[in-house]
């Protein structure tokens, strides 16, 4: 939350005084804190739109959407999720009073797919044209995917700002088990990404604002594997980046569980490692309520078809077919998918930049929580040489 500040999705001070009292292992209290913290910062926003304030309206707004987000989260470690819908509806109430309100031109889009739509916002590029007026050649644009369990305004920060600021047009949206398609919809995580990423990039080049040849895909956290897979199928992107390269999601959940129940799983005794997984579950109510809200967007069933549900998040026999030039981020002390960015350059060397990040730049951990102006600077320079117009 702190490293969402310079994007102006949270305030360090009101960030801060909302936790300081909740205590270690307080899992009411962390919701709590948040949500409250979202109401009120929701009501500072509607105040300021009464008075006609527009931009303190906008930011409470887009602030509120943020609290509420990592409220919804926090609702994993809760008894009961019956907060989990009240809340997400609040988070995406501010957010989308934020698009309305914002200085920038955002449009919703109904994205087609399989019979249904996938709910996306089109951020267009700052221009100095007065309205009703041609605004200009086309632009580069940049689709972001988002990650397990990554809130809108997280793309906002991780991706829009930046790409807004530079001149790009940007779009995120909600894919199969996210936010809204997920608690709203009740759809599932898939492994084969390419089926959800090219209708995406259909309706984006249909826009004629949008410069064919000079799109990009970015992809947060678990959405390392959904892109690096769907490139691997779908070569329109003109350059994409990772942030980190993840190969096989399956890594953070099987460091997790002791090795020798993952050996009687792979004996194919699925009776035995489920006993076995509920038995300790017993022992910790919140490891339990955890695993529950991590596997729900998997849409599997009981321990052993959850593991192996995951297990078929792995790109590594079909990252040597990627030819979109990627830009693979490799922060220090990566916490979920250690070593994986470096294993993800291996398998597809010729389009591989990896860039590294260290804890001596403030930017070490998952995603450089607190160093994402620097990450921008990285992402963008590389992006900017990449999508150059053509002289």
């Amino acid at each position: 939350m702190l490293g969402a500040a310079p994007s102006g999705a949270s305030d360090v001070g009101e960030v801060l005084a909302a936790v300081a009292g909740v205590k270690d292992s307080d899992h009411d209290g962390w919701f709590a804190a948040w949500d409250a913290l979202g109401d009120r910062v929701a009501a500072q926003g509607k105040e300021a739109e009464a008075g006609g304030h527009a931009v303190s309206a906008a930011s409470a707004a887009l602030r509120a959407a943020t609290y509420y987000g990592v409220a919804v989260n926090a609702v994993a470690a809760l008894e009961s999720d019956d907060d989990l819908l009240p809340t997400f509806r609040k988070h995406r109430a501010a957010w989308d009073r934020w698009t309305e309100l914002v200085d920038v031109d955002v449009d919703t889009m109904a994205i087609p797919y399989e019979g249904t739509t996938l709910p996306g916002w089109f951020f267009h590029a700052p221009t100095t044209a007065t309205p009703g007026d041609d605004p200009g050649p086309a632009r580069p644009t940049l689709v972001g995917v988002n990650g397990s369990d990554g809130s809108l305004p997280a793309m906002w920060r991780a991706c829009v700002s930046g790409a807004l600021a530079r001149g790009y047009h940007a779009l995120v949206f909600d894919g199969p088990g996210q936010q809204s398609m997920l608690f709203e919809r009740g759809t599932s995580f898939r492994p084969d990404f390419e089926a959800v990423l090219t209708p995406v990039l259909d309706a984006v080049l249909e826009r004629p604002e949008v410069d064919p040849d000079r799109v990009a895909v970015y992809g947060i956290s678990q959405a390392g594997y959904w892109v690096a897979r769907a490139l691997a199928f779908e070569h329109r992107p003109a350059a994409a980046v990772l942030d980190p390269g993840v190969v096989d999601v399956a890594a953070s959940w099987e460091k997790e569980v002791p090795a020798s129940l993952l050996k009687v799983l792979d004996k194919g005794d699925d009776h035995a490692f489920d006993r076995d997984m509920e038995l300790g579950m017993r022992l910790s109510r919140t490891t339990a309520r955890t695993w529950r809200f991590r596997a729900r967007p998997y849409g599997a069933g009981g321990y052993a078809a959850t593991v192996r549900a995951v297990r078929r998040y792995d790109a590594t026999d079909v990252a040597g077919r990627i030819t979109t030039p990627l830009l693979v981020t490799d922060p220090e002390g990566e916490q979920f998918w250690p070593g994986q960015s470096e294993r993800l350059a291996a398998l597809a060397p010729d389009v591989t930049t990896l860039v590294r990040f260290t804890a001596a730049e403030g930017a070490s951990l998952h995603c450089q929580p607190l160093a994402r102006t620097l990450t921008d600077q990285r992402v963008f320079d590389w992006l900017d040489g990449r999508l150059a117009p053509a002289p």
